[in-house]
């Protein structure tokens, strides 16, 4: 049965879009306000590129292990299957959080206030689709709550 755009999460997936676009083009400074580089010092552009190459390893092993079940929707593919291996036994979300760490990354390499508070934004967003998605690969696999409680949700081993 086709799901319309609405019914898969589509506007999940439009509104992550929005944010990472706004993330990409923020300013590096706000009148009145210093760059955050000012405020963390000189390595915070090292630690930032350091943060968008991992963000950008976990991101692609979670893209790479999902294969054709690879879907920008919340809502699981009437075909695919439960992935619990390679990036996908660390996390639960690999992908999702790959772009968290990417988008800190990128506001520290940036030295951007805004482009770090859209990133604190991008982590409760994801968070919350997330929720939304689970919800659906519970119905959807049942083997998952299992997987639940084994695999931590957005930070390996942590949370």
């Amino acid at each position: 049965m086709m799901q319309t755009f609405i019914e898969r999460g589509g506007w999940w997936v439009t509104a992550q879009f929005g944010l990472l676009f706004a993330l990409v083009v923020a300013p590096q400074e706000l009148p009145g306000m210093p760059a955050l580089s000012m405020i963390l010092g000189r390595w915070a552009p090292v630690v930032g590129f350091v943060l968008c190459g991992c963000g950008a390893m976990l991101a692609g092993a979670g893209l790479i292990h999902l294969g054709a079940n690879l879907t920008p929707f919340p809502r699981p593919r009437d075909d695919g299957r439960l992935v619990q291996h390679g990036a996908y036994a660390i996390v639960r979300h690999p992908i999702y959080s790959g772009i968290i760490i990417g988008a800190f990354g990128w506001s520290l390499l940036r030295g951007s206030i805004v482009a770090l508070v859209l990133s604190v934004t991008l982590l409760v967003f994801l968070y919350l689709k997330s929720c939304r998605e689970e919800r659906w690969l519970v119905e959807r696999y049942p083997e998952y709550a299992d997987y639940q409680k084994r695999v931590k949700k957005i930070i390996p081993f942590i949370w």
